[in-house]
């Protein structure tokens, strides 16, 4: 074959454009072949979300066969939604990950079902970031801190996640890093109970972000005393309006990420005023809402690449040493 003749690295760089079906495929055609793919520059980021028919059996056959050191991001996608159902990860298989993938630094799983595991010791300790989107998890599951570091941890449409997962969250010592979207068990009183000062916080969390439609946790964003340490926000969701004024109490925040929400340019400037330490702040597919009556007849037209130009200079007055960025946003004025 005239491939043959190419070196090493040349046929390393050419397979690497493969995925991981296509490259267990390509270990059939010859003895080098199989060489190069077992390789572990091939599997340094595995995705397996996207095969259809994934099982158990197929996982084993991967880690034993190719995933090893090289190995730092592995998504997977369980069979929640598939008539098949059944086992997927298992206690032993995720005991193998642990010794023959010691570089493991971030898990991604979608529609799995980790009910059968007893808790999160379970995952590699290499681990810094786990994401879990529509996943179900045990009523234990986070209860022990992990042997893993975990540094981010990213809650999806998690619909067995409840205040007592949050509650357990505090014990995890490296958490700094907390996204919830979409968790319709967590109430305003549970997110309020891991706020400093209480006993038992999410006190070391620097990057909090909150996407949901329920006001009550809008709302259970009044903070009390504010969150010592938090840097950066991001909200997001129908109902980020009602909770957006208890933002002002975080002294500390650096960075505020505000998207898919209808607001008011007075709520946002009411927020603003006292976050002097803010230095970038972003809106996302934000609709700001005006009424008519209140516009100044000098207002400045809005455009398309500047919506609320009004709203940009005040903050600009406001918080000189802070960036501000629109991006797909729009103005609605009402005229009733």
């Amino acid at each position: 074959m005239v491939l043959d003749c190419f070196p090493e690295n040349v046929l390393i760089d050419i397979l690497s454009y493969l995925n991981v079906r296509e490259l267990v495929r390509n270990s059939r055609v010859c003895r080098r072949w199989k060489q190069l793919v077992k390789d572990q520059r091939l599997w340094r980021a595995v995705d397996l979300s996207t095969w259809k028919g994934l099982t158990s059996r197929v996982l084993w056959v991967l880690l034993r066969q190719y995933l090893g050191h090289g190995l730092r991001c592995l998504r997977l996608r369980g069979l929640l939604l598939s008539a098949r159902r059944g086992a997927f990860l298992t206690e032993s298989w995720l005991q193998a990950l642990r010794s023959k993938c010691p570089r493991l630094r971030r898990l991604c799983l979608q529609y799995t079902d980790l009910r059968s595991l007893r808790s999160c010791r379970l995952l590699p300790p290499s681990l810094q970031v786990l994401e879990l989107r529509s996943c179900e998890v045990s009523p234990g599951f986070f209860s022990q801190d992990p042997e893993a570091a975990v540094e981010t941890l990213v809650l999806d449409s998690v619909p067995s996640f409840c205040d007592q997962h949050l509650r357990s969250l505090c014990t995890w010592q490296q958490l700094s890093r907390l996204e919830l979207r979409d968790l319709s068990r967590v109430s305003a009183g549970g997110l309020r109970r891991c706020v400093p000062p209480a006993a038992q916080t999410l006190g070391r969390l620097t990057h909090l972000e909150l996407e949901t439609r329920r006001l009550a946790q809008m709302v259970a964003l009044g903070l009390g005393k504010g969150w010592p340490g938090l840097e950066r926000l991001s909200l997001g969701g129908n109902e980020v309006s009602p909770g957006l004024l208890s933002v002002s109490r975080l002294q500390d925040l650096r960075w505020l990420h505000l998207r898919a929400c209808r607001l008011s340019q007075k709520m946002v400037l009411r927020c603003c005023r006292s976050l002097t330490q803010l230095r970038t702040l972003e809106f996302i597919e934000v609709e700001f809402v005006e009424d008519e009556e209140e516009r100044r007849p000098d207002a400045a037209q809005s455009s398309e690449d500047d919506p609320v130009p009004e709203l940009r200079r005040s903050l600009r007055s406001l918080l000189p040493e802070c960036s501000v960025c629109f991006s797909s946003c729009r103005l609605t004025v009402n005229r009733d």
